[in-house]
């Protein structure tokens, strides 16, 4: 819905005598502005799309799909998905209030995808490259067999194809759905970027809002290069759980990006709108050249 559309609803159903207050629904608020989690601003849907999905008053980054994400950062027309054909089954026939196959159906719809991280290959400024970004809106973007499944062929194709890898972190962590399954798919993935590492390939690992649990305990923070969006917020576990456990008051800012870069555990912190410009700057620095051909002289 439009702002013509919403004045013409506005008129409509004043001619019905509809009391003001009930004029306008909060379902149809809702389609056209957003509120600022951060600082309350009110953002005319559009405009916040226009703008990366970022509040033009404070920066806030909202969190953004998988799908968006790979629209930022790709060249146009170069995106090829693999490995969607692997889905999730149920080992453990794992069910509380509802059932694990449930939620997954349900994970689906409300998602647009199959899992909660999508792979494929693409092009940055002209560079070849492989990408997985995680969906934090399946199953909050928990790591489960086919999480790792698809981390590990995406690694395989990056060796093929001697291609740098990059990933997009945004999880809460291990989907207990699963089990000792999910944990296992720590060291499965980490074993896969030891085989990247091996072959003298790239990998960039950056953490957007939130990264915790199993995620930050193995592949997001495995980087070569680790970044991150600012002000997001990363960690293990959280920071309620944290001072509970140790009964202490934790550090200001806590597990926010910029924390942990004050403290060495980034490399960076990067804005939405350079993000491309970056990954692009620093896949080139490291895409291996062609070894130069020597011509004898004769001499």
């Amino acid at each position: 819905m439009g702002l013509k559309d919403l004045f013409k609803l506005k008129r409509s159903r004043k001619g019905l005598g509809v009391p003001p207050k009930e004029i306008i629904s909060g379902e149809e608020i809702s389609e056209l502005w957003t509120q600022c989690k951060s600082c309350n601003t009110m953002i005319y849907n559009n405009d916040l799309k226009k703008n990366l999905m970022i509040c033009p008053k404070c920066e806030h980054h909202f969190r953004i799909s998988s799908y968006e994400r790979i629209e930022q950062l790709i060249d146009a027309g170069t995106w090829e998905e693999v490995n969607c054909s692997i889905e999730t089954d149920d080992p453990l026939k794992f069910h509380d209030l509802k059932s694990y196959a449930d939620r997954v159906e349900a994970a689906k719809k409300t998602s647009g995808t199959t899992e909660a991280i999508i792979t494929g290959t693409a092009k940055i400024k002209g560079y070849d490259f492989a990408l997985g970004v995680m969906e934090f809106s399946f199953l909050g973007g928990s790591m489960g067999s086919v999480v790792g499944e698809r981390i590990a062929r995406l690694c395989e194709i990056a060796i093929e194809n001697k291609f740098p890898l990059v990933l997009v972190s945004s999880s809460g962590g291990a989907r207990m759905h699963e089990g000792l399954f999910s944990l296992m798919q720590m060291a499965k993935t980490s074993s896969s970027l030891a085989k990247l590492r091996d072959n003298n390939l790239l990998f960039i690992s950056l953490l957007a809002d939130p990264t915790y649990g199993g995620v930050s305990a193995s592949f997001a923070t495995l980087g070569d290069i680790i970044i991150a969006e600012p002000k997001a917020k990363i960690g293990f576990a959280g920071p309620r759980v944290i001072e509970e456990t140790i009964r202490q008051k934790l550090p200001k800012n806590f597990q926010t990006a910029e924390y942990l870069l004050e403290h060495g555990q980034l490399d960076m912190v990067v804005h939405r709108k350079d993000l491309k410009n970056k990954l692009a700057q620093l896949i080139k620095m490291h895409v291996q050249m062609p070894k130069p051909e020597f011509v004898e002289t004769g001499n």
